[in-house]
């Protein structure tokens, strides 16, 4: 039989529900979708491909899901280090942001970030940010994976004045890129504190209209939800789900502030959680309970957050950090273990996204978004468990390989649809831009 392109590996990561592992197997890709996995002989003998790629002592996994990201803010990478959220916000990133955060901007910032995610290993992303246009013009030139975030604010910006202005532009897109294989849409509303009761309600019914998810900031710090009790008499989960935004289409971003009936409620109502340890341990946020939500049933995947408070867009070091962050904080070696976080860093964020039939496991009629990791280094001698070896010592120069939806992104390396020094030369003309108007 024909078929578009045969994949061969020492080990198979399917992450499907038994979190099956194989050994010496092949995929077998057609017209953008996994037609088959089996054994690497038997695939030989069973298929014709157009391309063959064989990477003997590498692992396949699915394509690593980042869950939440500002993705253009890649052009803001180290611009306001070791300062608290709402200082590094008000005093030096909303700032600039109302300087250089246009149109352009956004393409040119989502593209880095698109050109670092693909040689991480990461095939799709959820983004919130200003210009989401622009942003989705950088997924299609990229050719990965993205659900992009229809921004809302009270407040007016370079992108939009009002409330109905956001949403009235958020709405278009979504029907631009309604049957799009690659892009889908969802609301992003900032954060309980930028956004009131009426446009939340409007997103809300929107967002019910069109069977799409609803992506926020929530419970970030404890100043957030102190400022909010103080100011409302009710903590903002309460407020949410007063106003019956919680539910299983509802992503709560960061949660480093739960209390035991919170994490109860956030299960009762089927809402994902997006976990970000490294931009929360940065900025000093607080430690998401991630081993207490996962026993209590909520769907936890992981996220980066935004390049200029982690500071990169690494999602392999992330699962590291999710895994070891939550054995310190339950006080408990054995919570999260490493097959966990691989499934919080792939079908978690999946499932969250609404995407968990196309994407996030290696499984016969889903898309092929896969990426392949080298054991064969130096620095991976010796392998005992290659589940335990990919969270615990796997770095993301070692990722070889990355194909979305059949399409290669990353051969050897190398990008195939993005050009490396033209990243480069673009970055540091707005590195040059910035500094001179923040120095």
């Amino acid at each position: 039989m024909h078929i578009d392109a045969l994949i061969s590996a020492s080990w198979v990561l399917t992450v499907d529900p038994s979190n099956t592992v194989l050994r010496d197997h092949a995929i077998a890709i057609n017209a953008g979708k996994i037609l088959d996995i089996l054994p690497t002989q038997q695939a030989q003998h069973k298929y014709q491909p157009t391309t063959t790629t064989d990477l003997s002592g590498q692992v396949l996994l699915p394509g690593l899901i980042n869950a939440h990201t500002h993705a253009a803010m890649a052009l803001f990478k180290g611009l306001a280090d070791d300062l608290p959220l709402m200082e590094w916000l008000e005093k030096h990133i909303w700032p600039a942001e109302g300087q250089h955060a246009d149109a352009t901007f956004v393409h040119d910032g989502t593209l880095l970030a698109c050109a670092e995610m693909i040689r991480s290993g990461t095939t799709c992303f959820n983004d919130m940010y200003f210009f989401p246009e622009a942003a989705a013009r950088a997924v299609e030139s990229a050719g990965i994976r993205a659900a992009v975030g229809m921004i809302m604010l009270d407040f007016p910006t370079a992108y939009a004045q009002t409330p109905a202005d956001y949403l009235e532009k958020g709405l278009a897109l979504h029907q631009q890129y309604a049957q799009h294989p690659l892009i889908s849409l969802l609301f992003a509303p900032h954060a309980p504190y930028t956004v009131s009761d009426e446009p939340l309600a409007q997103i809300s019914q929107q967002a019910s209209a069109l069977n799409i998810p609803i992506h926020m900031h929530v419970h970030e710090t404890a100043f957030e939800v102190l400022s909010a009790t103080e100011q409302n008499a009710e903590r903002p989960l309460a407020r949410l789900a007063r106003t019956g935004l919680l539910d299983q289409h509802f992503l709560a971003v960061h949660m480093t502030q739960l209390e035991e009936d919170e994490i109860a409620l956030l299960a009762q109502k089927g809402t994902h959680v997006i976990h970000c340890p490294e931009s929360n341990l940065k900025l000093a946020s607080g430690f998401c309970p991630s081993a207490r939500l996962l026993a209590a049933g909520v769907n936890v995947a992981l996220g980066t957050d935004g390049n200029a408070s982690n500071n990169d867009l690494d999602m392999l070091g992330e699962m590291r950090t999710a895994a070891l962050l939550a054995k310190g904080v339950a006080q408990d070696a054995t919570a999260v273990p490493a097959a966990q976080a691989l499934r919080m860093a792939t079908i978690n964020g999946a499932k969250a996204l609404g995407l968990a039939q196309h994407t996030g496991s290696l499984e016969i009629g889903k898309a092929a978004d896969i990426i392949a990791i080298d054991f064969n280094t130096l620095e991976a001698q010796p392998m005992f468990d290659p589940v335990s070896h990919l969270v615990y010592c796997t770095s993301r120069n070692q990722v070889t390989h990355s194909w979305v939806q059949g399409q290669m992104l990353l051969q050897e390396r190398r990008l195939t649809t993005l050009d490396e020094a033209e990243l480069i030369s673009n970055a540091r003309q707005w590195q040059t831009t910035i500094h001179a108007d923040v120095s």
